[in-house]
């Protein structure tokens, strides 16, 4: 005869787990618990072989690090500063993502501040990270001086990106905006252009003005005029992209070719070109930078230089830990890729 299915006949709840320790990761991934610790707070100098068991070990057992118990024991937040210019920019979302990426197996949060190209509110950023204690800080393609940066390094480990920048406790990475705008352009000048417009970014910014200097450079080289009527400013948004068509074409200055500074730039100005009834590339050739992951599906096909957004991000935060361990980064990224696709094509007559 069966029980009656009451209260007390119920199946009683699961036991919790017992929690996972340091010395069981250590079991798992064949080293000691001091090795498991120092990997996992940054400061082991150990063969990639035997990081990797330790984050494997890690994930195979669910090991979640006290950061509060870790931080009371090294005096550290497991915390990293992360100024950004717009959080709901794509590029800087893979940046981010890129961060995110790298400071998680290691215990490390990042807390993000987003300064919109305002060196007042980097400045702010980075006090308000400083007063939460953070362990480190990553700024991404920052406004301010270098003589601002260099003074916050004083307190704390600091990784820059979007210059060259060196000091004690300050490291920072670089892409070849310059050599990028070059190789664009010449890909147009090999085309057969010869009245290519630029959009610029914004030129108070060192990346923007690299770009330039890049695209004077290739049309010094192949020969061709630099005509200031073709490069009209942009702000590295879509609507600028847009808008600099819209002045391009109401100056009446011929062009064949557009080179934008960046991708999303790029699609504002195809949608002007498509209001103006021109067609891209039968009419006008284009080009951006960034290669941002939504730039392969436009229509069509967006022809543009590689920028390893998210790439930037993960060696970002490799350096800052490496700068708290108190060792060197070494990390530098690779050099710009022009990545041909359909947006670009022979150049008509004028």
């Amino acid at each position: 005869m069966n029980k009656p299915n009451t209260p007390d006949a119920a199946a009683a709840p699961a036991l919790p787990k017992a929690p996972v320790t340091l010395q069981m990761v250590a079991e798992l991934a064949g080293v000691s618990p001091s090795t498991v610790s120092r990997i996992l707070n940054g400061t082991a100098v150990v063969s990639g072989a035997k990081r990797q068991a330790v984050l494997e070990a890690t994930k195979t057992l669910g090991f979640v690090p006290n950061p509060l118990a870790r931080g009371l024991a090294g005096g550290k937040t497991f915390s990293i500063g992360v100024v950004t210019q717009a959080i709901d920019s794509p590029f800087y979302g893979a940046a981010l993502r890129g961060i995110e990426d790298e400071l998680d197996p290691m215990g490390y949060s990042p807390l993000f501040m987003s300064a919109h190209w305002n060196p007042t509110a980097e400045a702010r950023c980075l006090e308000l990270l400083q007063a939460r204690r953070v362990d480190g800080i990553v700024v991404l393609m920052p406004r301010l001086s270098d003589s601002a940066l260099l003074h916050c390094a004083q307190s704390l480990p600091v990784v820059v990106t979007g210059r060259e920048l060196r000091g004690d406790r300050l490291y920072s990475l670089n892409f070849d905006n310059f050599a990028g705008a070059f190789r664009a352009t010449e890909h147009l000048l090999a085309l057969g252009h010869r009245h290519i417009a630029f959009i610029t970014g914004d030129e108070e910014h060192p990346d923007a003005a690299e770009r330039h200097q890049g695209y004077r450079a290739a049309l010094q080289a192949a020969g061709v005029p630099y005509d200031p009527r073709l490069v009209v400013p942009g702000m590295y948004h879509e609507l600028s992209g847009l808008d600099a068509v819209n002045r391009l074409i109401a100056h009446g200055s011929p062009f064949t070719a557009i080179f934008a500074a960046n991708d999303q730039m790029a699609a504002g100005a195809a949608l002007g070109l498509y209001q103006h009834g021109l067609r891209v590339p039968d009419d006008v050739s284009l080009v951006g930078f960034d290669d941002l992951p939504n730039s392969v599906y436009s229509s069509p096909p967006l022809s543009t230089i590689h920028q390893p957004a998210y790439e930037l991000g993960r060696l970002a935060a490799a350096s800052v830990l490496q700068l708290i361990a108190g060792t060197q980064p070494t990390a530098q990224l690779p050099r710009p890729e022009l990545l041909v696709r359909a947006s670009s094509s022979v150049a008509r007559t004028l």
